[in-house]
């Protein structure tokens, strides 16, 4: 999504029970504290924890009550709001801070996830940070229970996929694999083959991706083709041209993965580029001139 917040499509578990994360800590924080009666209560304990998300500028952190409305949040969501006191958050809907395109979206997730109290877990998403450079995160939300298990708010995260993953211990062994997915992000993945590269069986594959890029290797394959995908839809070119050169031979599958990792389609992520400057010259052109 185009902030660093909701995403509509979310994976959800039931129960309200988080796992699989790469930060089980963060998701642990995220649960409604055993006792707690009322969402005032829930905002007590989440606020001994506020210092310590105020000072991750990496990590969005937020509550919101009932009505989807921020009750608490943390300096970075502020900052990305384009705000320099994050009490002007407070009170406001996701509808209210963010342009209108965005806000209906962000919202209709608050509410789905308010009236289903289904949790969504590690949702892949591109943003746009202030300056309009792209970015990745991993978003999750957890439904607030009260006493009598109705839900009474919900809390979420959201952390930047940006930190060098080359100092993990760990990345020398995927090295190769990740090369691999990336110079032939047009194929499907191959996942026996690239396990084989790596000298692990398949589940050790992807518990080493999760350990050093808290992603799949299905997801770091999707992440490759959109960045190529958000870089070449600032060139002229048509989207059904884009979708090829980003390995999908079906141009609808790649509008609905592309619509629901970003939230906009592509024409109308283009269309948002534009509207902030002008789209550049067609791929082909801009090679020739290299």
């Amino acid at each position: 999504m185009i902030t660093t917040t909701d995403r509509p499509a979310p994976r959800a578990q039931q129960n309200g029970h988080m796992s699989g994360s790469g930060q089980p800590g963060l998701h642990a924080a995220l649960r409604s504290p055993a006792g707690a009666p009322t969402l005032d209560s829930m905002l007590e304990h989440f606020r001994l924890l506020e210092p310590v998300f105020d000072a991750m500028p990496d990590i969005v952190f937020f509550v919101k009550d009932r009505e989807a409305r921020y009750a608490l949040v943390n300096r970075a969501l502020a900052s990305r709001c384009g705000l320099k006191d994050k009490f002007g958050l407070l009170g406001k809907t996701a509808e209210e801070v963010f342009p209108q395109r965005f806000g209906r979206i962000y919202t209709a997730q608050d509410r789905a996830v308010l009236a289903q109290g289904n949790a969504m877990i590690d949702q892949l998403e591109l943003h746009l940070y202030p300056a309009r450079q792209p970015g990745w995160c991993m978003t999750s939300k957890q439904p607030l229970h009260d006493a009598n298990g109705n839900v009474v708010g919900l809390a979420g995260i959201s952390r930047d996929l940006q930190a060098d993953e080359s100092t993990h211990p760990a990345y020398s062994r995927l090295a190769a694999v990740v090369q691999h997915i990336q110079c032939n992000f047009v194929q499907p993945l191959n996942m026996p083959h690239l396990a084989a590269m790596a000298n692990m069986s398949i589940a050790q594959l992807e518990r080493y991706f999760h350990k050093v890029f808290h992603l799949t290797p299905r997801q770091v394959l999707l992440k490759t083709r959109l960045d190529a995908a958000t870089a070449l839809l600032v060139t002229r070119d048509k989207v059904t041209d884009v979708a090829a050169l980003c390995g999908y031979t079906d141009h609808s599958a790649f509008t609905r993965q592309f619509k629901a990792t970003v939230g906009l389609t592509p024409t109308e992520y283009r269309a948002l580029l534009r509207a902030h400057g002008p789209v550049g010259k067609s791929s082909t052109s801009a090679r020739s001139n290299q």
